[in-house]
């Protein structure tokens, strides 16, 4: 299968996720497997216990992302559909954060599918985390948002 299923869906989202949502789209008569990943916040990082998260993400730009990999999944892999779902805000510890479901008729391909699909999430798509902790907060590794452009100081008269 090569193109886009027009039932693929891709947000972001405040409220929880709902996962058996998500594998009720994606699922067809067509299909013989679904793989799902399921990505939820943990209560520790790095040896520091965690209180919860907080992610940001550039909205826009990181749905048109979230498309092209999508589109990808159909050029690559012979799938039927796909979903994929990124919380924004505040997270609690054991809530998901990320929901991926991708459906075809083999499971080979869904498996393939999936984690090329998360995997190229977090490299590509601009969604930012950052970690509470009873001492203060940090930024995941390599997950910092960008710096508001600051207008040029005017050269003096």
């Amino acid at each position: 299968m090569t193109r886009q299923d027009a039932q693929d869906l891709f947000q972001l989202v405040r409220d929880s996720i709902e996962p058996e949502l998500l594998v009720r789209h994606v699922r067809a008569a067509e299909d013989g497997a679904i793989v799902t990943f399921d990505g939820f916040v943990r209560n520790e990082s790095h040896g520091r216990r965690t209180l919860y998260l907080e992610y940001e993400a550039y909205e826009a730009m990181a749905l048109a992302k979230m498309r092209e990999i999508g589109a990808r999944l159909h050029q690559d892999f012979a799938i039927h559909r796909v979903a994929m779902v990124h919380r924004t805000g505040r997270i609690e510890i054991g809530e998901t954060s990320v929901f991926i479901a991708v459906s075809a008729p083999h499971r080979a391909a869904a498996f393939d599918a999936c984690r090329f699909a998360i995997d190229t999430l977090k490299r590509t798509v601009p969604i930012w985390k950052k970690e509470y902790f009873a001492d203060g907060a940090v930024w995941a590794d390599g997950e910092l948002p960008p710096v508001p452009a600051t207008p040029a100081a005017k050269p003096a008269s």
